[in-house]
């Protein structure tokens, strides 16, 4: 290689370059979850996501119908009175809105990483986990991949709009792990600069424990 390469390599494999990367990361997985959990409380959003919770045996006892939401699937953009009235009364609406505020607040304590090591730590291992729902639909929800509609390609491995959009979390699975790492190195380092006051919040979370156990023991 030559000097110049080099020296650009060196200027981006620095501590300053990955710290920057990080808290991009952090950034971006943050507007994933705030913006997506956000349109959960607009009607279109809530429709496009039936289909995944009505197939999803840890899921589908939210909806009240789920094996009737075949009869009621609106396109993006499109208005249908009567499919909108099922859904309200399917709870399609009042789930959305739950989980719309699920994400909200993962997304926020994901963003507050960038100023709290626990809150950003905590959002770290909830975005982890959450693709472990959400990817599950692959397996569960028959319109993550293309119908047989006439065309040779369909099923899989052919994702549709639907699958493709939940083969994304796979990355959102790889960088909630990266922060997890993080938060966990962030939180290791805070504790060797501040022993004393570690052992001291270990010590204030243990004493009402001691003392309860010692009124036990006196009643004895």
């Amino acid at each position: 290689m030559t000097a110049n390469v080099l020296r650009i390599l060196g200027m981006i494999a620095t501590p300053v370059s990955q710290r920057i990367g990080v808290a991009a990361l952090r950034i971006s997985i943050a507007i994933v979850f705030l913006w997506i959990g956000a349109l959960k409380f607009v009607p279109y959003e809530a429709d496009s996501i039936t289909p995944f919770v009505a197939n999803s045996p840890v899921m589908s006892f939210f909806y009240k119908h789920p094996e009737g939401y075949k009869a009621h699937l609106t396109r993006e953009g499109e208005l249908k009175p009567a499919d909108r009235a099922w859904e309200t009364a399917n709870d399609t609406y009042a789930f959305a809105y739950g989980l719309g505020t699920v994400e909200m607040i993962i997304g926020f304590l994901v963003l507050a990483g960038l100023v709290s090591v626990r809150l950003g730590l905590a959002g770290a291992v909830l975005a982890l986990l959450t693709p472990f729902v959400t990817l599950s639909f692959l397996v569960t929800t028959p319109e993550a991949w293309v119908a047989a509609l006439g065309d040779a390609q369909h099923g899989f491995p052919y994702l549709s709009g639907g699958g493709r959009l939940v083969l994304k979390d796979t990355v959102i699975l790889a960088g909630g792990w990266l922060l997890v790492v993080d938060g966990a190195r962030a939180m290791l380092a805070q504790m060797a600069r501040h022993p004393e006051a570690e052992r001291a919040d270990r010590n204030r979370s243990v004493a009402p424990l001691q003392a309860s156990e010692t009124r036990v023991g006196d009643l004895r």
